[in-house]
């Protein structure tokens, strides 16, 4: 079995990989800035990044930030790589990091032109966003008496478990180069996953569609940020508000 090492290995999605590839039997690193022995920043690199890599043989790079330094993380991954001798590059990306002018896309975007340019047999797969995050996005909207959604936009929110699974899958293979993009198995309009949510979690709010503007609404509004011609995801919205709220908002109802 090989040594793989994943960073951001103790988030959302990575923690799962990291479960799937030791379930396979393989050697997994763990690197987070804050988990030993591989606690390190990939924006600062250093010494305990080429100690992180030494006899690795793949690295799956699910580690992101939303304080910036991405490209220079991934520039440092890239390079500790090389000096390494890693033989494959497993990148998690976005479907419509090309499509969408949204400023947290455009590094992801950037970043898969330096893992395909980084002389290291590469893997990028790119997926739709993941139900916790529409779940973050319309908990934070349904702080105020009225939830305002953007009209005439869709979601297609895929399961992460379901990520987990085809990045684990794609690390044990031979790169691949742009894998075939992971979407959740419905496009839902924002009102649709907003109604299900309030339903799940027992709150009352009025629900308004706002119509925006601007080049990334607009890009939102055509579906640069979706994949329907790839709805391989088999959990659905609903599935997944019911296993976490089954009782409500945090287990209370009201």
């Amino acid at each position: 079995m090989t040594t793989i090492l994943v960073t951001g290995g103790t988030g959302t999605l990575g923690r799962l990989v990291t479960e799937r590839l030791r379930a396979d039997g393989h050697e997994v690193r763990v690197l987070s800035r804050h988990s030993e022995p591989y606690a390190v920043d990939l924006r600062e690199g250093g010494s305990g990044l080429d100690a992180a890599l030494a006899g690795v043989d793949t690295v799956v790079h699910c580690a992101t930030t939303q304080l910036g330094g991405d490209e220079r993380s991934a520039a440092n991954l890239i390079a500790a790589a090389r000096r390494a001798g890693a033989s494959h590059l497993v990148y998690i990306s976005i479907v419509g990091v090309d499509r969408v002018p949204l400023g947290y896309y455009r590094p992801k975007f950037a970043v898969e032109k330096l893992v395909e340019e980084s002389g290291i047999g590469w893997t990028v797969l790119r997926a739709t966003q993941f139900h916790d995050l529409v779940v973050q996005v319309l908990r934070a909207l349904a702080k105020l008496p009225v939830l305002v959604l953007p009209a005439h936009a869709c979601d297609q929110p895929v399961e992460v478990a379901e990520v987990a699974d085809r990045l684990a899958e794609l690390a044990q293979g031979a790169p691949a180069g742009r894998a075939p993009d992971v979407g959740g198995p419905e496009v839902r309009t924002f009102e649709s996953l907003a109604r299900a949510y309030l339903g799940a979690t027992g709150r009352r709010r009025a629900v308004v569609n706002l119509p925006l503007a601007g080049k990334t609404y607009r890009a939102f509004r055509a579906g640069g940020h979706l994949a329907p011609e790839h709805a391989v995801g088999k959990g659905t919205f609903e599935e997944y508000l019911a296993g976490r709220f089954g009782r409500g908002e945090d287990g209370r109802r009201g």
